[in-house]
């Protein structure tokens, strides 16, 4: 029944987070209608990329599904960029890296984890995954502690974080390099799957990007009208810019990824399940947060990659445990049960902020 509603209800969804947008029906009415929408046109990305995963194998059709999950984030951010809302964006980033360390991978561990006892995965995955992890820590902590420390000047400030963003960028494109080409052997996930029973993908492979370029689209337009809800909204309820930009806009940005990675380790993938989950968190991390520091200039609004000392400790407290937890190539549902502790303790804690 929900199966046969799904496109109804994401047309209907879409047209009434249109209207509420057009004909002003008031902030909170046209935040409910944009942040219903995404849901469902990242429902739409989310079941797409599944359905590409089938044909392109589970590693890819991981990254694939981070990618387009994390296009809702990025289109996201960059209207809230042309809108000077920096805050926001860094929060929101922030909120991102701990939603898909703690949340969805929490989330994806319990959930598998009480279905199967222990779900295994590739550990040269896992360790590689935990050194880029600290890799983006370093790289957002030495800029952060020298310009707060030593009141390094505006200008100087904008320098480091495009130094420090071009070789994030870098580092990214390496990692692509060495886990799809020269070393894809050594990271393919070689344990025992639980049968799909003939399970087939949705859709063709050419529909199915069809259907990825059609969500993306969407989730185009309900972002900025999202965008422009938050200032009314997160006033109207007494809300601060760092809880909507890493909690609300973060989890209603991040959609794709929780239900697709928890639907994977339902399934006994959860190599895929930490590769859409600790996978996403690094793509934005290493580039869709450095990327935004380039867009940022062509927009005349330069921002910088300088993040708060809460946002940092968020990060760090996300990354140390997720490390701890996944580096073995094996997570049960007590991780799971962890990972989603920690998220709720940051959660309050970014409420009262």
């Amino acid at each position: 029944m929900l199966k046969k509603m799904f496109f109804p209800l994401l047309i209907a969804t879409f047209a009434l987070s249109a209207l509420s947008h057009f004909m002003h029906w008031g902030a909170e009415l046209e935040f409910a209608f944009a942040g219903l929408a995404i849901l469902f046109a990242a429902g739409l990305l989310g079941k797409a990329t599944e359905s590409v995963a089938h044909y392109a194998g589970q590693r890819l059709g991981g990254f694939l599904n981070a990618t387009f999950g994390n296009a809702a984030e990025l289109i996201i951010a960059i209207f809230l960029i042309k809108e000077g809302l920096f805050d926001i964006v860094k929060a929101s980033l922030t909120g991102a890296i701990i939603g898909n360390l703690l949340l969805v991978l929490g989330a994806s561990a319990l959930a598998g984890g009480l279905k199967f006892k222990e779900q295994k995965f590739n550990k040269h995955l896992a360790s590689q995954n935990a050194s880029l992890m600290l890799l983006g820590i370093i790289a957002l902590f030495v800029p952060a502690i020298f310009v707060k420390t030593e009141h390094i000047s505006e200008q100087n400030t904008m320098t480091i974080s495009i130094v420090v963003a071009a070789f994030l960028i870098l580092a990214y494109v390496g990692w692509l390099v060495y886990s799809m080409f020269t070393h894809k052997d050594m990271l393919e996930d070689h344990v025992e799957m639980q049968p799909d029973h003939g399970e087939e993908p949705a859709w063709s492979k050419g529909k199915s990007v069809v259907f990825l370029i059609v969500a993306t689209v969407m989730v185009a337009f309900i972002s900025e009208w999202l965008v422009h809800t938050l200032d009314t909204f997160s006033a109207r309820f007494g809300l601060s810019e760092l809880f909507v930009g890493a909690f609300v806009v973060a989890i209603v940005g991040n959609a794709a990824e929780h239900s697709a990675a928890i639907m994977l380790a339902l399934k006994n993938k959860m190599g895929a399940a930490v590769e859409i989950a600790v996978g996403s968190s690094l793509q934005i991390a290493l580039f869709v947060a450095p990327v935004l520091v380039f867009i940022s200039l062509l927009f005349g609004n330069e921002m910088n990659l300088i993040f708060t000392p809460i946002e940092l400790a968020a990060i760090g407290v996300s990354v140390l445990i997720a490390t701890s937890i996944s580096r073995d190539g094996a997570t049960t549902w007590f991780e799971g049960k962890l990972l989603l502790i920690v998220y709720i303790i940051l959660g309050v804690s970014f409420y009262f902020v």
